[in-house]
């Protein structure tokens, strides 16, 4: 098992939603709003501001980091 997924699977099913969800669409897009996310993912932006940390911490050939804090978290994504 790869140490990507030996981190993934010590993710709960929503950080594991979130993590797909940024994988799939952080080639065409760098900022993501929590608000954003959640709205795709059937989340509040609270619930995936939570589920980031996990994310961030990771080892997931994403680098995640907090960007700005203004209607909503924005979360800079870079592969």
């Amino acid at each position: 098992m790869s140490t990507s997924a030996a981190a993934a699977s010590t993710l709960t099913p929503k950080q594991e939603r979130i993590l797909a969800y940024l994988r799939e669409n952080a080639d065409t897009q760098t900022y993501f709003k929590s608000r954003l996310i959640g709205d795709a993912l059937g989340l509040s932006a609270k619930e995936v501001g939570a589920n980031m940390a996990a994310i961030q911490e990771g080892e997931f050939a994403l680098d995640v980091e907090k960007w700005g804090y203004s209607s909503s978290t924005t979360w800079k994504v870079s592969c």
